[in-house]
């Protein structure tokens, strides 16, 4: 189901876009525009009839005329501002993150100041991963330290206090999202499909430890919907949101919620210690992936009662999202083709161990 069409199920309102009345046309600049949020988010945008521009490293995109292409690496602030040039924008998305080099906040608020005084709106993609760790944080809880060794949880903590502090000092009109694991049709990490390739291929999935880590999501439909809403609140200037389903599952749990979205009974799991995956040489990223790509980090979860109350945030049943994301990926496989080598190396050398495969 397209994004709309999710909005206006869960509003029980077919007619009108997005179930709301249309919005008054707004100059919007989009960094980073083309990927998963962002590609979204400019269709929806170009939907509501906005006029927009993207900004990001390729001579062209794959959109419509209609929307300009502004060429630069957003990690250059002196290349941002020679292609914005004398363009003036009611509101600027911030979404690109360099995920070789990293984005640093000084990155970051360089490319904000130069739009310091110009915009109604800065709107900035952070992440849950900028409270460094822990359960259940609030908006006002403190972000990772300037030193975390995480490069992209400490980038995000600096980018956003970097941000605020424009708030404080000039009224900057910033406002940031904190979205944790986002799912979804389009989604460029081997994350959900990793699951389903080997539950269509009647193969167990391997379980770190117990799986008892909490996870928590957001469809990439309800971010983009707060991302839109964000735009036209007048109250929102200054705040930070946590966006995600309010509540978080383990990752035994997430297993049976994605068989389920795959028509699957019961899913063939293998329990092995996280230590003796992590000792042969498993990866959260890499090419010996064992549980999805990045899928199996410390937990760091949040309260949502804030985008709520202020921004009327209904996030789409969990198991309804990923039946949606699971449609799409029977149609379009963008990853390559699965190699078992390494899981069938742990399920040989430890599966009879740690226990035959179970389900609950």
């Amino acid at each position: 189901m397209p994004l709309a069409g999710l909005v206006a199920h869960k509003n029980g309102n077919a007619g009108g876009a997005r179930g709301r009345e249309r919005p008054e046309p707004k100059r919007i600049l989009v960094i980073g525009g083309t990927q998963f949020i962002g590609h979204l988010l400019v269709q929806e945008l170009a939907k509501a009839g906005h006029e927009i521009s993207i900004l990001h490293r390729k001579p062209r995109h794959e959109f419509s005329k209609r929307i300009s292409n502004l060429v630069a690496d957003r990690n250059d602030p002196a290349a941002v501002a020679k292609a914005v040039g004398n363009l003036r924008f009611d509101a600027v998305y911030d979404l690109a993150y360099d995920w070789e080099r990293g984005t640093t906040g000084a990155q970051v608020e360089a490319v904000a100041h130069l739009f310091e005084g110009k915009i109604g709106r800065y709107v900035f993609m952070s992440s849950v991963a900028a409270y460094g760790d822990g359960l259940n944080h609030h908006e006002g809880d403190a972000l990772a330290p300037d030193d975390h060794p995480n490069p992209y949880v400490r980038n995000k903590a600096t980018a956003e206090r970097a941000l605020f502090r424009m708030y404080q000092r000039s009224a900057f009109p910033v406002v940031t999202l904190r979205p944790p694991f986002v799912y979804g049709p389009g989604n460029p990490f081997y994350r959900e499909a990793f699951f389903w390739d080997r539950m269509k291929a009647d193969r167990p999935v391997i379980l770190p430890s117990e799986g008892h880590r909490l996870m928590q999501f957001i469809c990439i439909d309800d971010l983009v919907d707060l991302c839109l809403k964000v735009i036209e609140q007048k109250n929102v200037i200054g705040h930070a949101f946590n966006t995600a389903n309010p509540r978080a599952i383990t990752q035994h749990e997430l297993l049976h919620e994605l068989a389920r979205a795959a028509g699957i009974k019961e899913p063939k799991i293998i329990s092995i210690p996280r230590e003796l995956i992590q000792r042969c040489g498993g990866q959260a990223i890499g090419e010996r992936l064992y549980f999805g790509y990045y899928y199996d980090v410390p937990a760091i979860t949040q309260i949502v009662t804030k985008a709520q109350r202020m921004l009327g945030f209904k996030p789409v049943d969990f198991a309804t999202g990923l039946k949606n994301e699971y449609r799409a990926y029977l149609k379009k496989r963008p990853y390559p083709k699965p190699d078992f080598t390494f899981e069938d190396t742990l399920i040989h050398r430890f599966g009879s161990t740690f226990g035959a495969t179970r389900s609950a």
